[in-house]
């Protein structure tokens, strides 16, 4: 009593154990609940736990990347000041800029200053009217003022509002030569007397002015070319100017006549004086019977206006003030109408006559104007050489280019005799004017 039943196992029968084992299956464990990183456990161990201690060499270049990118900042913060600082600045200056165009007015009118009579008065003149007595204003630079000097005057009051930074004339900037001519020594056929004297006079005393000291002598202040059109003058004078490395101005004789009193011995004044600036230079003028005539007795103001600038050039030449490095050349057809005083030793030191091509000069024409012309057999340019005909160098160019001319008429790419022949016809007739005499009466 008591016991169990006699047979059976301890605690239960066996059909129970191998149901419980059927029941009892493995189960995965169960997933996370929270999705994310695992939060620091925060307590007194990990306030406790030491940091990670990086390399001195990363901190170190850290640290300067830091320290450029913090001035860099800094350098843009200053401009970004500076801009919003001198804005108000900029935008001042612009509208004193427009205050002051405002009260120069347009358009301005181009004067010269006579006289400085105190720091805010003045005497100017104008080329169309008389002096005026006027005032200068607060931002004209009185530093610059000088008498002589070209201002600009208001339209209405005429005070002077400004001045021409350059004062020299613009016909004046005009007559200076830039580029050299293409004409040299070679181009000129015979001549070698009249070359060798104009060296001499212009060109050896700019380049070897020793020479002359040594002799005890000066040199030639000018030169004038004369003789008949055509004979090569100006062929000459652009050699010149070739040839040198001097300043050439050149200038015609009419371009010195002006409208106004006054204007052309103001040019001729303005042209020597430019050409003093730029020593060593060398004038050329052209046409000097334009304004070198003789001087006659005459009631019209027209005519006084010309002598009047040829005394201005009379003393350019040879006035009180020395000219220096600066040497004159003149050329003309008639020198027998030009005035005595502007011929005399002192002036004109040297006179160079161009005759009319004899037949050795006339040979080396043809030959240099034909150089490049494709000629016939039959072609004798002798023949033309040994006549007797007055042909200048001009002529006997006209005669070479009006036998090319003839024989791109005919399609032909050879000059024959027969074309220079026809040519020196037709050029004698257009020189004797080509009109027989009591034809039109």
């Amino acid at each position: 009593m008591g016991n169990g039943q006699s047979g059976m196992p301890p605690g239960g029968p066996p059909g129970d154990n191998q149901q419980d084992k059927k029941k009892k299956k493995y189960e995965p464990p169960p997933g996370p609940t929270r999705v994310g990183r695992k939060k620091k456990r925060r307590g007194p161990e990990v306030a406790a736990k030491l940091p990670n201690i990086t390399p001195t060499a990363k901190c170190r270049l850290r640290m300067l990347k830091l320290e450029r990118v913090k001035d860099y900042l800094l350098m843009e913060e200053e401009f970004v000041t500076n801009q919003e600082r001198y804005k108000p600045r900029e935008e001042r200056t612009e509208e004193d800029r427009s205050k002051v165009e405002d009260i120069r007015g347009t358009p301005m009118g181009v004067g010269t200053l006579e006289e400085i009579i105190d720091d805010d008065h003045a005497i100017v003149s104008s080329a169309v009217g008389p002096e005026y007595y006027v005032y200068i204003t607060s931002f004209v630079d009185k530093d610059q003022l000088e008498p002589g000097s070209s201002v600009l005057l208001h339209q209405k009051v005429l005070s002077v509002v400004g001045m021409l930074a350059d004062d020299a004339d613009p016909m004046v900037s005009v007559m200076k030569v830039d580029k050299a001519p293409l004409e040299s020594y070679a181009d000129i056929g015979g001549l070698e007397d009249q070359i060798q004297e104009i060296k001499e006079a212009v060109e050896l005393p700019l380049t070897h002015p020793e020479l002359y000291e040594d002799m005890g002598i000066k040199p030639p202040k000018g030169v004038i070319l004369y003789g008949e059109p055509g004979t090569g003058k100006t062929l000459l004078a652009k050699a010149v100017a070739n040839s040198t490395s001097a300043s050439f101005l050149r200038v015609v004789g009419s371009e010195l006549i002006q409208k106004y009193l006054g204007d052309g011995p103001k040019l001729v004044r303005e042209l020597f004086r430019v050409a003093e600036d730029m020593a060593p230079s060398i004038v050329f003028i052209d046409e000097i019977d334009a304004v070198g005539t003789k001087r006659y007795d005459t009631t019209s103001s027209g005519e006084r206006e010309i002598q009047r600038t040829m005394l201005e050039l009379l003393n350019q030449l040879d006035g009180f003030d020395s000219r220096g490095d600066v040497k004159v050349l003149l050329a003309t057809n008639r020198i027998e109408t030009l005035d005595p005083a502007l011929l005399r030793p002192g002036r004109i030191d040297r006179k160079i006559e161009f005759p009319l091509p004899d037949e050795k000069t006339k040979r080396r024409i043809f030959t240099i104007h034909t150089g490049r012309m494709t000629l016939a057999q039959d072609v004798k340019l002798e023949e033309f050489v040994m006549s007797k005909d007055d042909l200048s160098g001009a002529d006997i160019k006209a005669i070479c280019t009006e036998a090319g001319l003839m024989a791109l008429r005919e399609r032909r790419m050879k000059v024959m005799h027969a074309d220079f022949r026809k040519a020196r016809e037709n050029v004698l007739y257009k020189k004797n004017q080509g009109v027989p005499e009591g034809l039109y009466l």
